[in-house]
C-alpha cells in the first residue's frame, strides 16, 4: 500500500445537504470524545473506512483473538433537514505529507458523497481549569459565522495554529469547493476533558 485508500463497506446514495463532522485525537480528546458518543447516540451506520501508510505500523488485537488495521471509519446519519457524514478514528496521519494526503483523499470522498460543508471538532488549551468551558471556532466562510455565532460560539479570541486535521480539513476544503468551520472546546490540554466534549455535544445538536 503506497497511498491512503477508502474501502467502502455499503453504496449508499447521496447525501441530502450533507455535512461532515469529524472526531478524531487531538487535545484532550475532545473530537474523539464527541465523534463516538454521536454516532453512538444517533445510531449511525458505518459505510466506509480509510487506511493509510501514513498511519503508525501497527494492528489492533481484537477482544476475539482477531487483529485489524488502524483506520479511521465513515458512518451515516439521514436526518430529517439534512444528512451527517461522521469521520471517526483511532489516530491522525504522522507526518505533514501524511496529513495532506490524508486530507485529500478524506475530501474527494466527501465530495463524491455530496458533502457540502465540513465542521471539524478539536480542543483549544488555555493551560488552566475551568468550571464553564467555552466553544472557540474560526471559519472559511462569512455566512457559516453568522449561524455559529447564534449559537453563542466565540470567534477572534483563540490564538496560534491549528495542528493536523481539524484545521487541515476545513482550510484544504475551501480549495474544494466547500465551506468549513473548525469548532474548539476550551481545555487544560494535559486530559481526556469529557465536560468540554458535553459542552460541543449539546452546541451540535442544536
Amino acid at each position: 500500500m503506497k497511498e491512503s485508500v477508502v474501502i467502502e463497506k455499503v453504496k449508499e446514495k447521496k447525501l441530502k445537504d450533507g455535512i461532515l463532522i469529524t472526531g478524531l485525537p487531538g487535545i484532550g480528546l475532545i473530537g474523539q470524545v464527541v465523534g463516538r458518543y454521536m454516532v453512538e447516540e444517533v445510531k449511525a451506520k458505518r459505510i466506509a473506512r480509510l487506511v493509510s501508510p501514513h498511519f503508525p505500523h501497527q494492528v489492533f488485537m481484537t477482544k476475539k483473538g482477531g487483529m485489524r488495521l488502524i483506520r479511521n471509519s465513515f458512518f451515516i446519519h439521514r436526518g430529517k433537514k439534512r444528512d451527517v457524514l461522521f469521520m471517526v478514528g483511532d489516530i491522525q496521519a504522522m507526518s505533514s505529507v501524511g496529513q495532506y494526503e490524508v486530507a485529500g483523499v478524506v475530501l474527494d470522498y466527501a465530495k463524491k458523497m455530496g458533502v457540502k460543508e465540513i465542521l471539524t471538532v478539536g480542543g483549544y488549551s488555555t493551560g488552566k481549569i475551568t468550571e464553564q468551558r467555552r466553544i472557540f471556532a474560526v471559519t472559511t466562510s462569512d455566512e457559516l459565522m453568522k449561524r455559529l455565532k447564534k449559537h453563542g460560539v466565540i470567534f477572534g479570541e483563540a490564538r496560534g495554529s491549528i495542528v493536523g486535521a481539524a484545521g487541515l480539513l476545513p482550510a484544504v476544503g475551501q480549495i474544494h469547493g466547500l465551506d468549513g468551520s473548525c469548532i474548539m472546546g476550551e481545555t487544560h490540554g494535559g486530559y481526556v476533558d469529557t465536560a468540554s466534549a458535553r459542552q460541543i455535544v449539546q452546541f451540535l445538536s442544536k
